[in-house]
């Protein structure tokens, strides 16, 4: 599933990026890599997302939360 699907206050283990090459390279210069652990804090009505990522808070448009492949975690 994509992040973008994610509901708020679950947790997710992200799976893989698929956006484009520099939106890649940026997510993944923020701690965004595959098997790191997030949380969805808040969902806007334009579509974006709201999520802790190693303890930081970040905003991500639903462009980008599209391609966000993840799977739901326990922890």
């Amino acid at each position: 599933m994509s992040l973008f699907e994610g509901l708020k206050g679950n947790n997710y283990e992200i799976r893989g990026l698929y956006v484009e090459e520099g939106i890649t390279r940026r997510l993944q210069a923020l701690g965004l890599n595959d098997g790191t652990l997030v949380t969805v804090l808040n969902r806007k009505k334009n579509g974006a997302l709201i999520i802790r990522v190693r303890g930081t808070r970040l905003a991500i448009g639903n462009h980008i939360s599209q391609g966000i492949e993840v799977e739901e975690s326990a922890g």
